[in-house]
């Protein structure tokens, strides 16, 4: 997008806001663009959590592969918090939740380039969400310009 192109959009959102009161605006910015910005937010934290996990999940597949190919040692949670020991001898596989609760068993290697898919995809959704809290954040210093000059054209007719 060209500086013009962002110079005509910024000056149709400033004659946009122009035509309303200060309060108006005021009340748009925190009604609207400061709750849409907090929400961009909390997704992003979301999905920053989910990438996170991905990116545990890679490790611990990596690990498997490289140190701990004749079984694993664990303790698992059997619910209310108590847990019990297992061992498994089997790590060729691995059952993932690949979304919506829904599992599917994958070597080791699979689950490895799962993964990096996985958080590719994740990455990029987060991106397209910072983009849009960015043009949020561009909304509301409009605005905040915007009451400042008729500020200083009401000053400046008193």
């Amino acid at each position: 997008m060209s500086f013009n192109s962002l110079y005509q959009i910024g000056g149709e959102i400033t004659r946009e806001y122009s035509t309303r009161s200060t309060e108006q605006i005021e009340n748009f910015i925190e009604d609207v663009l400061r709750k849409e910005l907090g929400e961009y937010e909390a997704y992003i934290n979301k999905m920053n959590g989910e990438i996170m996990e991905y990116v545990q999940l890679k490790n611990l597949c990596e690990s498997i592969l490289l140190h701990l190919s004749d079984g694993i040692k664990t303790k698992m949670n059997i619910g209310g918090n108590f847990f019990m020991s297992a061992k498994v001898s089997d790590t060729s596989k691995i059952l993932v939740n690949v979304g919506l609760n829904y599992h599917v068993e994958f070597t080791i290697d699979e689950a490895v380039k799962f993964c990096d898919f996985k958080v590719k995809s994740l990455e990029n959704e987060a991106n397209v969400i910072r983009e849009k809290a960015i043009e949020t954040k561009a909304h509301i210093k409009l605005a905040l310009l915007t009451i400042g000059e008729k500020e200083k054209l009401l000053k400046a007719e008193t």
